[in-house]
């Protein structure tokens, strides 16, 4: 039986008649049985399907579809090669098998069917909004090639022979070089992988004695800074490439391969992690922290979930640190200390770079001379990748924070013991420390004293937990005031101070009590409500409550920053629609009852 390919439906509908009958000579008619998979997660598709009859379930991100006739599986993945969605026939389906090899001359030469099927794409993206990497993919539509990860030019001259430039590549860890060459008196770039290697090879002049100019290509695909990411996409397909040049002007910016735009386009972050991979020097490092503001900022605009953001940009923060103290110390001293991340930081709870919480335990008996050089130049470098010192000098360079592991458990008996409530908070910062490099079992070893003699002293909990009524509640008049729309004055509301903090301290302090191993206020909220130590309605009120607290707060320090003015947790209540002030009044009822609940568990009104 003869079955007629549907050219009447989009995209096909933008095929001319050469190109249908390109895809009428290799589209295959299949009939799949029920219960059978068209498509299984991590795979790497090589063909499109398009249902002419029958239903298939798509299932993703523990989301479920069901396709039907007319519909294709899946575009994104076909074009991303990334799968992660799994197929299966509902019933017996009839659907055409496409293959790639078909369909991507097709996308390079046609834009009006390129378009229609990265609109269709958009749109798929845009219904499913519970899908987070499907939000950032969307945000990233609009980018341009300039925010993308362009590697940078290595250039080897046109006289040099491919054994050398190999062996330049190998110590690099490239595959690619820029080759400059000077013939009759001017200068033309060209370009040379190892790809090109093989060519070299079928030569009848050894590698070692032929010039690198004579096999090098030199008809490079060049594109501008301000061109969109899916130009690049359709520039790559269209010529068959898998690299352009970026040029702004005469200028050479650098290289964008066809693996580094598709990964940057469903994974922005893996991007930024891919360069702190491959930094080989601080200047390297800090282009690649640079980026994390700009990707939090699509994240957002995206409708990323906050909770979401903040694990993410914990991570990318952590790689980064390592990373740069792993450029700064010597071998020696990463293996007999730990660097440490604390306070927000630790709890995987900071977005934008606030301030710099970290710290160094040293293993006993080791020292190290340019100790004070190497941590101030990790504070420096830092600063310069955008990350504030800490306002209370709670940083590597502080002698303080940078002990041997013994002189620290000291410490940390004195902050106990003592009623400076300075060492108070000290403590509680502490708690919250995470470990990024070096040896962990250091942290660990200092946790648990600190563990051991705070969980014995029941009066050290109670002044712990006193600190949640460090900062006075709003008055009664502030609170008839929340949710009028027109202030008279502008009426400023601190987010940390009077929102986040009681819940944060206040958890941390239970967390402590029972000695809980997680550092996150949400995942110790939900590990004290799983053991029956909070009720169920309040964690989850506290939980939503906090994600509402931090969502207000970034959009806060988003617009801050967008019109110049310095990050703080301030935010000013006329800038609030009537549902956050809604949002904001009940979140702060939430919060004095938690702390209510705190009085009464730690008897701090006795």
């Amino acid at each position: 039986m003869s079955f007629i390919f549907p050219f009447e439906t989009a995209p096909f509908n933008e095929l001319n008649a050469t190109e249908q009958t390109q895809l009428r000579e290799v589209a295959l008619h299949v009939r799949i049985t029920a219960g059978d998979r068209l498509l299984v997660p991590d795979s790497t598709p090589q063909h499109l399907w398009v249902i002419r009859d029958g239903h298939a379930q798509l299932e993703e991100d523990d989301h479920v579809h069901v396709l039907t006739s007319g519909e294709a599986i899946s575009w994104r993945a076909l074009l991303t090669e990334r799968n992660h969605a799994s197929v299966v026939a509902l019933d017996d389906v009839l659907a055409w098998q496409i293959p790639k090899t078909t369909l991507m001359p097709l996308l390079a030469n046609n834009l009006r069917f390129s378009a229609r099927v990265f609109a269709a794409m958009a749109t798929d993206l845009a219904d499913d909004e519970d899908i987070d990497h499907n939000r950032e993919l969307m945000s990233l539509m609009l980018v341009r090639v300039k925010d993308a990860y362009l590697q940078k030019p290595f250039y080897v001259d046109g006289q040099l022979d491919v054994v050398s430039v190999c062996r330049l590549l190998a110590e690099h860890r490239l595959t690619n070089a820029l080759v400059r060459d000077v013939q009759q008196g001017g200068e033309r770039i060209g370009m040379f992988t190892t790809t090109d290697l093989r060519d070299a090879l079928l030569k009848p002049i050894a590698p070692h004695l032929l010039p690198i100019r004579d096999v090098a290509r030199f008809d490079l695909i060049t594109l501008g800074p301000d061109a969109e990411l899916f130009e690049a996409l359709l520039i790559m397909l269209r010529h068959r490439v898998h690299r352009v040049l970026v040029k702004d002007g005469d200028t050479i910016l650098g290289l964008l391969s066809q693996l580094d735009l598709m990964s940057f386009m469903s994974n922005h972050s893996h991007l930024i992690t891919l360069q702190v991979e491959q930094a080989r020097t601080v200047d390297d490092l800090r282009a690649a922290a640079h980026q994390v503001d700009d990707s939090i900022k699509m994240l957002q605009r995206g409708g990323m979930r906050i909770e979401i953001i903040s694990k993410l940009v914990s991570e990318l923060n952590g790689q980064i640190f390592a990373r740069l103290w792993s450029l700064l110390a010597p071998a020696e001293l990463q293996q007999n200390s730990c660097l440490l991340v604390m306070g927000s930081e630790g709890r995987s709870e900071q977005i934008l770079k606030t301030d710099q919480d970290n710290a160094l335990l040293l293993r006993d008996g080791y020292s190290c001379v340019d100790l004070a050089s190497i941590t101030g130049q990790f504070s420096a470098a830092l600063l310069t990748f955008g990350y504030p010192p800490c306002p209370g000098n709670i940083m590597i360079t502080n002698p303080l924070w940078c002990q041997s592991l013994a002189a620290f458990r000291e410490t940390i008996t004195q902050w106990l013991f003592d009623a400076d409530p300075e060492g108070k908070m000290n403590l509680a910062i502490f708690l919250d420390a995470r470990a990024i490099a070096g040896d962990a079992s250091l942290l660990a070893n200092a946790r648990e004293h600190a563990l051991n003699l705070a969980t014995g002293s029941l009066s050290y909990m109670a002044r712990m937990a006193s600190a949640i009524d460090q900062f006075a509640e709003p008055t009664q008049g502030w609170w008839s005031r929340i949710t009028k729309l027109q202030i008279s004055e502008p009426e400023t509301f601190d987010l940390k101070k009077i929102g986040t903090f009681p819940i944060v301290h206040g958890t941390r302090a239970l967390a402590l009590e029972h000695r809980l191993e997680t550092l996150g206020t949400v995942e110790r909220l939900q590990e004290l409500g799983h053991r029956q130590l909070l009720p169920t309605a309040l964690v989850r009120d506290l939980v939503e409550t906090l994600h509402l607290l931090m969502a207000m707060k970034l959009r806060n320090n988003l617009r801050q920053q967008s019109l110049g003015q310095p990050i703080s947790n301030l935010i000013e209540l006329n800038t609030l629609g009537t549902l956050d002030r809604d949002l904001l009044k009940d979140a702060l009822l939430i919060i004095k009852q938690f702390k209510q609940h705190l009085r009464l568990h730690y008897r701090l009104e006795a």
